[in-house]
């Protein structure tokens, strides 16, 4: 099924100034919520005790947490963990407390009213586990970000790929800067999804990135702007149909995953449609304001041997 016919264009980069404006705005906003408020980190991250109970009958978390809160865990997370039974909960470090010690002071405080609760299991993260991770997940987004840099560049052309990198790290700071600003809590699971946003939006970038170099090497006649116009109309039934499949499944994740995985699905939903703003946007007004060109793209005459000789009369 097709959205549009391949020879309707339209006119996509005439809000290319009004995009930019908009993006530049997201992003300061982004940075100041990620500055003032910063990321509510989760336990992967921060440190802290990982607590699985069981109940004989469905849980009721509101309760849960109000027991927890009584006994002076007031920053207790409480969360459904596979079935209406099991409960996870996670509680923040404790100076000079052990993690056995905290979870037999949970075990009491939710058998407090006589109800049946068997303890599953109980870990605890050190701090500087958490920093370490905190660390390390730094350095993956930085070092995709520079392969994805350097393949692009060989792949088509500098311009593009300053453009296609703009694009993502436009995606990831705006994606952060919704963390910051609702103060969703952001660990381990957010962050694969961060990076799996990072993948998304450049594979649509690469194939805009793509159909517009085939364009300037095919279309004689033509200006950047229409010849990116006509390459970005020819790949958005393939974009609509790409975002649409996805998105359907996210949402079904995010209604029906449980709150272990909100996170994550709150991360790709938004992720998606910046991503694939960013990709009709971000990535192709870069690369146009850097002054992309039909002979920065045609390729490279090869000289056949023997070319500069002088024919035999």
């Amino acid at each position: 099924m097709q959205f549009l016919s391949l020879n309707h264009t339209v006119n996509f980069m005439r809000l290319r100034f009004a995009t930019m404006i908009l993006s530049t705005i997201l992003i300061l906003g982004s940075i100041t919520a990620l500055a003032v408020n910063k990321l509510n980190w989760g336990l992967d991250f921060t440190g802290g005790t990982l607590i699985e109970v069981g109940y004989e009958k469905s849980a009721d978390l509101e309760s849960i947490r109000g027991e927890l809160a009584d006994a002076d865990f007031i920053d207790a997370v409480v969360q459904n963990f596979g079935s209406s039974q099991d409960v996870l909960i996670r509680i923040a470090p404790r100076e000079g407390i052990k993690a056995s010690v905290i979870g037999e002071q949970v075990l009491e405080a939710l058998r407090s009213k006589g109800e049946s609760v068997e303890m599953r299991r109980i870990e605890f993260v050190g701090p500087q586990v958490g920093e370490e991770l905190t660390e390390q997940g730094g350095l993956a987004m930085l070092v995709a970000l520079i392969c994805i840099l350097i393949y692009v560049a060989m792949r088509f052309e500098w311009r593009f790929a300053l453009g296609s990198v703009s694009a993502l790290v436009h995606d990831v700071i705006l994606t952060l800067g919704l963390f910051a600003v609702f103060q969703i809590e952001f660990d381990l699971t957010v962050l694969a999804a961060v990076l799996a946003v990072i993948g998304y939006s450049l594979n649509d970038t690469i194939v805009v990135c793509d159909r517009i170099r085939e364009n300037f090497r095919k279309i004689r006649k033509g200006e950047p702007v229409e010849i990116v116009n006509i390459s970005l109309s020819q790949t958005l039934n393939r974009t609509i149909i790409t975002s649409l499949t996805t998105v359907l499944v996210l949402v079904a994740l995010f209604y029906k995953g449980g709150a272990l995985i909100h996170g994550f699905a709150t991360a790709l939903l938004f992720g998606i449609v910046v991503g694939t703003y960013s990709s009709i946007y971000i990535a192709s007004s870069v690369a146009l304001a850097l002054g992309i060109s039909k002979e920065d793209l045609m390729p490279p005459q090869v000289e056949k041997e023997g070319a500069d000789l002088d024919p035999l009369p």
